[in-house]
């Protein structure tokens, strides 16, 4: 099945074509803020440092993944997504008070609303996904779920900076909690049967264990969740060094923003054949094919070339996706319903959190030892990475193989 067709398919179908004009709207608008809210921060104190907190108020939620998640298990995740979205569409609409550092303290909290939303909307959506597309499909939905969010990362930012400079940080708060208007009618619009959750009786943390347990017990999830978190965690030491790999290639800061375009660029294109690659390759070769790709990316910007600078860049924006995908696609099939909240957010939580460990080491080792130095060391360990993975896969077919061969001999024709 060629990958165009399978997307047709995708894009045909009327429950992903809504989910996917609500997830161009929101994204659209998340993109917005999140440059926006640091260059407000910045206007209103004058601090180099403040602005971080933006990102970290709205990664934080992620490191409570495990228990968030259990909120989308509790209840039918498609009115949870409505509700979500036009709350947070009445929060952001609150920033129009914000004039003066003094309001700063409203700004934080919203983005901190914003990322527990974001973690518990994500499962939400994993779930619901699950059950209005068809299973062959989902490696094609997800990769065109990152097509459609790194796509937006490489156009939305102008706009809300263009939008930021004209009339201010509430506009872009405005136009942000349109955006969640609008996802949330393609939510009220999907017609997705959903039976109503039923009270296990269980307490909140019992619930929150049973989510954890489902997915580092499956010993098909567990090794491609720890080559992704293994995997964001150097992909993220490695973009400490971005700096001052321009600098060694004697461009100006803003470069930088020119080598992230050819990183989006690759990972719009890896989206768009995520999904053929996965039936090919199976999901642990397709994350290891990913994260080698991306280590000899990473080991090659120790070079001092542009152009080797760029292709590393596209690599980079090829190679990630395709282990992140892998893993998503793979606790969606492999996870049964009731406890697909919880699994995602807690996957979500072991993916992501390291890219906040990496980032706070990289920045410290980036000060110390040069990034001819560091990447090569980064991208080995990458390599490394890729070849446990692989080495999974192959023990894990070995092990298929073994049994259908029992099976076939316990029962000669």
């Amino acid at each position: 099945m060629t990958t165009s067709w399978t997307l047709l398919r995708v894009l045909r179908d009327r429950n992903a074509g809504l989910y996917f004009t609500g997830l161009v709207v929101s994204a659209f608008g998340t993109s917005s803020l999140s440059l926006a809210s640091g260059v407000w921060v910045r206007d209103l104190t004058g601090s180099d440092g403040l602005p971080a907190l933006c990102m970290l108020a709205a990664w934080a939620p992620t490191l409570a993944g495990p228990v968030l998640g259990t909120i989308a298990d509790r209840v039918r995740r498609g009115p949870l997504l409505v509700v979500m979205n036009l709350a947070l569409a009445a929060a952001l609409l609150t920033l129009f008070t914000v004039h003066s550092a003094d309001g700063l303290w409203l700004l934080f909290t919203v983005l901190l609303l914003y990322g527990t939303v974001g973690v518990v909307g994500e499962a939400a959506e994993s779930a619901l996904v699950t059950a209005a597309v068809d299973g062959d499909l989902l490696g094609d939905f997800n990769g065109l779920r990152m097509t459609v969010t790194e796509g937006m990362k490489l156009v939305a930012p102008l706009t809300g900076a263009g939008l930021y400079t004209a009339f201010g940080g509430p506009a872009v708060a405005c136009l942000d909690a349109g955006t969640f208007v609008v996802a949330a009618g393609t939510y009220a619009l999907l017609r997705v049967h959903e039976e109503r959750p039923v009270p296990s009786g269980r307490g909140w943390r019992t619930q929150t264990v049973e989510g954890v347990r489902s997915l580092w017990g499956h010993p098909g999830l567990r090794p491609l969740v720890l080559a992704s978190g293994t995997t964001m965690l150097l992909a993220s030491l490695s973009s400490t060094t971005v700096y001052a790999v321009v600098d060694r290639l004697g461009h100006a800061p803003a470069y930088t923003g020119v080598l992230y375009a050819v990183q989006g660029t690759g990972s719009v294109t890896a989206g768009l054949v995520s999904g053929a690659a996965l039936r090919r390759l199976g999901g642990r070769r397709f994350a290891a094919a990913g994260i080698a790709l991306t280590a000899l990316a990473v080991a090659a910007r120790a070079v001092p070339s542009d152009a080797v600078a760029l292709a590393s860049a596209a690599a980079i924006g090829l190679g990630l996706p395709c282990v992140l995908v892998a893993t998503f696609t793979a606790v969606q099939h492999e996870t049964p319903g009731p406890l697909l909240g919880r699994a995602t957010a807690t996957a979500n939580t072991l993916v992501f959190a390291p890219n906040v460990i990496g980032l706070g080491i990289g920045a410290g080792l980036v000060e110390l030892a040069s990034p001819a130095l560091l990447l090569p060391l980064y991208g080995l360990a990458l390599l490394l990475t890729a070849g446990a993975l692989a080495q999974c896969a192959d023990s894990a077919d070995s092990a298929a193989r073994t049994a259908a061969r029992s099976g076939s001999d316990a029962n000669p024709a």
